[in-house]
């Protein structure tokens, strides 16, 4: 049985709760002071996940990536989206690719592939996922655009939760994700469509339906997102990433639904409402 601190799924609640908090603030800090301090905030946040799961990787499989060359070709193709924009994604992480292919040479050609496509999987999973999230801090209300995204997925996490616990029973994958539950993810859908729906209609100045859209969208894809997650640490034999975050686990435990969300946030706001720049 769970410590009474604890939590269904294994965790110490209060600590999550806090650690959660205290990260929650330092985002809204830096959103609500002086907008690129928030690219830095990413930045430093790509830089551990990556330092993070090179770690994993090595200790599970001994996988060898070039964690150096993605780390630093990640935050520098996110630095370099804000002026020149989605161009500089795709010209960032193909440099950063050939960059892991010359510097795996000094290793030979010993696990040369599996330790190249580890490296490239991380570079687009992290680098270029990430990079989204800077796409969506350049407008003028660039601020107001992350909030929304990240107001999105904590609401997808926190109905998940609460539904799951208060009604879950019937699992949604069990053999990838035990305690994820149809009534969990219904949760996720309810409450990301209402957070959208108000988030686009107070925050941009959108269409409540657009926001309605957002929040299934959001909701499914912080889904796959964590499923994505729960397979790569299965695969690996691992519970956690890391131990950077107390009750989370590593900081890769926390990203896996923010990745893919940015993606999927970008996209449908940039189709589907105006920027004010």
């Amino acid at each position: 049985m769970a410590a009474q601190s604890g939590s269904r799924a294994g965790r110490n609640l209060p600590m999550a709760i806090g650690v959660g908090v205290g990260l929650g603030g330092i985002a809204l800090l830096s959103l609500l002071t002086y907008r690129i301090t928030f690219l830095i905030v990413i930045a430093a946040a790509v830089a551990v996940s990556v330092w993070e799961l090179q770690g994993t990787l090595l200790r599970a499989r001994g996988l060898r990536i070039s964690w150096i060359p993605v780390a630093a070709g990640s935050v520098a193709t996110m630095a370099l989206a804000w002026p020149y924009g989605p161009a500089a994604l795709g010209i960032g992480i193909a440099a950063t690719t050939l960059l892991c292919m010359v510097w795996r040479f000094r290793l030979g050609a010993d696990g040369y592939l599996a330790d190249l496509s580890a490296s490239v999987f991380v570079t687009v999973y992290i680098g270029l996922f990430a990079g989204f999230a800077t796409l969506m801090l350049v407008p003028a209300d660039g601020a107001q655009r992350i909030l929304t995204f990240l107001i999105l997925v904590v609401a997808n996490d926190v109905g998940g939760y609460a539904a799951g616990v208060l009604a879950g029973k019937h699992p949604m994958a069990p053999t990838i994700s035990p305690k994820k539950s149809w009534e969990g993810f219904g949760g996720s859908l309810a409450a990301c469509m209402l957070a959208g729906a108000l988030c686009v209609w107070l925050l941009l100045g959108g269409h409540w339906w657009v926001g309605l859209l957002l929040g299934v969208a959001i909701a499914v894809t912080a889904t796959v997102g964590d499923l994505t997650e729960s397979l790569i640490k299965r695969d690996l034999g691992v519970k956690d990433m890391g131990t950077l975050l107390p009750g989370h686990g590593g900081l890769m435990d926390r990203m896996d639904s923010l990745l893919p969300s940015a993606v999927v946030t970008w996209a449908l706001l940039t189709v589907l409402v105006p920027t004010l720049a």
